[in-house]
């Protein structure tokens, strides 16, 4: 996992990534880009609860039709789901139909909201848990287990330490792209020139 390998193109990368093209795409043009989008910020905590006990492959092939099962993930639209809505939620088979990470979302959307009434924005929030390296080679960091815990403490769900630094090597916090990954490099240039929201 923690290796670079060539793919068709003659570009080394990651080698997670290299099996299936939806990965190499994500891989080239997502992961480890910073972000200080709250909405997209929002998506990817939802969708990393949803991946708990998956691949991250099965999320990202259902990403679509979780954007439209939860109305883009906008904030304020999901924190005013219902049980109706849960159920609707329930019946579509083109998501994951869990039913205690349906309610995660609504319930992490109205977290959100109290959040940024208090921070200013997610963004603002989240910028501050940035580790001081980056890491390939684990799973956690003091800085994910700490921001799970005041996450938690707030009331969000499915935010443990693994899925906190999963959330922050995808968002930009780290760039956990592999040394000799040509991607990297184009991380580290954005990640320089980035603004953090602080």
């Amino acid at each position: 996992m923690f290796e670079v390998q060539t793919g068709p193109d003659g570009l080394p990368r990651c080698r997670w990534c290299v099996a299936h093209d939806d990965y190499v795409e994500y891989h080239d043009t997502e992961w480890g880009f910073p972000v200080a989008d709250d909405t997209r910020l929002f998506e990817k905590l939802c969708l990393e609860g949803f991946q708990s006990g998956l691949s991250w492959l099965t999320i990202l092939r259902k990403r679509e039709a979780f954007r439209r099962g939860f109305s883009m993930f906008d904030i304020a639209a999901v924190a005013g789901f219902g049980p109706a809505d849960v159920d609707q939620l329930l019946q579509d088979s083109s998501i994951v139909r869990h039913r205690g990470k349906i309610e995660a979302c609504v319930n992490n959307a109205n977290r959100s909201l109290e959040l940024i009434a208090d921070e200013g924005s997610l963004a603002h929030f989240v910028w501050r848990y940035e580790p001081d390296r980056a890491d390939p080679h684990r799973t956690t960091s003091p800085e994910a287990v700490a921001m799970a815990r005041e996450l938690k403490s707030r009331g969000f769900r499915f935010v443990g330490p693994t899925t906190s630094y999963a959330f922050m090597q995808s968002m930009g916090l780290v760039n956990d792209h592999i040394d000799g990954c040509y991607v990297r490099e184009i991380v580290d240039t954005a990640r320089k020139a980035f603004a953090r929201p602080i």
